[in-house]
């Protein structure tokens, strides 16, 4: 007779470390793609870039920050921006204002619609998703995912815009666009 595995508990999960983290969805743990160039790249520049603004887009930008999307689960966003005027969470479960996910060559779109879903159901208004071997970038609502211009990602209301153009440009000269795809 096969036995199915014990589910973890919310606080097991977050009594662990992982190395890297991994997401929490009811009960189980769910490893993620990560540690490819070109996506700690496009990363390292989104966070740069947001930490630089904060002050300037009253915000506070985090990277792979726990967020905990519903009572079973908890995501970790590649970079989240959160209002500056937010509590202090060490688990983050106030909306952020921006959640950026950063697919890697190994992720699968319907995964990370799946993450992205759970941002939208948490109240998160503006979530973002780039696909630095595409050189593409979308956002995400309830309607579903909607190809964005990586030029010009912008949060209604506040004077938040990120341009990916410099930083898709410095990946193409380092690795050069035939290694791409």
């Amino acid at each position: 007779m096969a036995t199915t595995p014990a589910l973890l508990s919310i606080d097991e999960y977050l009594r662990t470390s992982y190395h890297p983290d991994v997401d929490f969805v009811d009960g189980e743990i769910e490893e993620r793609h990560l540690g490819e160039y070109e996506h700690a790249k496009i990363q390292s520049f989104i966070s740069f870039l947001f930490t630089l603004k904060e002050e300037e887009w009253d915000t506070d930008a985090v990277v792979e920050q726990r967020i905990r999307v519903a009572a079973n689960r908890v995501r970790i966003c590649d970079v989240a921006v959160l209002r500056a005027d937010a509590p202090h969470e060490h688990i983050t479960a106030t909306p952020p204002l921006i959640c950026i996910e950063i697919l890697s060559p190994e992720d699968r779109l319907a995964r990370a619609e799946l993450v992205l879903a759970d941002y939208a159901a948490m109240g998160v208004p503006n979530i973002w998703l780039i696909d630095p071997l595409r050189r593409a970038a979308y956002t995400y609502d309830t309607t579903g995912l909607h190809i964005a211009d990586p030029a010009n990602l912008t949060v209604t209301g506040k004077p938040i815009r990120l341009d990916l153009t410099e930083a898709f440009a410095k990946l193409d000269k380092k690795i050069g666009s035939s290694d791409r795809l």
